[in-house]
């Protein structure tokens, strides 16, 4: 009897652990091209599971929550306008009734500095919230910390 607990036990605590797995849709990856002495790009990548999105940083109010950065303030660089991305996907979305903007699979933003010092480490954190067909989870945040060399 005790064996058949056990096996209970271990069988539930694995099929807990996939479907934690299912609701982390969206992995980020986070590095820097120094251009020059004096010019740097962040980027950031998303990587997204199959059939999930996330939002455009450009998201009429009303909407779903839109993808966001926020950088730590630092005396070695300064942000060069704001963080790029490529053109999203658009499509109506009925639960908001309006278009959105989305990216699927993946996606890279791009975030220029001006450098203050030769090298550093820019700090700060995405927030972003993550859709599929049926579902939308709660907003996430991920902390960054990327060295400049």
């Amino acid at each position: 009897m005790k064996k058949i607990t056990l096996a209970l036990i271990m069988l539930f605590l694995a099929a807990t652990g996939v479907s934690a797995q299912i609701l982390k849709p969206v992995t980020w990856q986070f590095g820097a091209k120094k251009i020059n002495n004096e010019e740097a790009v962040i980027f950031m990548k998303a990587t997204i599971a199959n059939g999930w999105h996330i939002y455009s940083q450009h998201v009429e109010e009303g909407g779903p929550i839109k993808t966001s950065f926020t950088f730590s303030p630092s005396a070695d660089y300064a942000l060069v306008g704001k963080p790029a991305e490529p053109k999203p996907k658009v499509k109506r979305e009925d639960v908001f009734d309006m278009d959105v903007a989305y990216f699927d699979k993946e996606v890279v933003f791009q975030q220029k500095v001006k450098l203050k010092k030769g090298t550093t480490t820019v700090r700060g954190a995405v927030e972003f919230m993550a859709c599929d067909a049926t579902q939308c989870l709660p907003p996430d945040e991920v902390p960054f910390a990327v060295a400049i060399k």
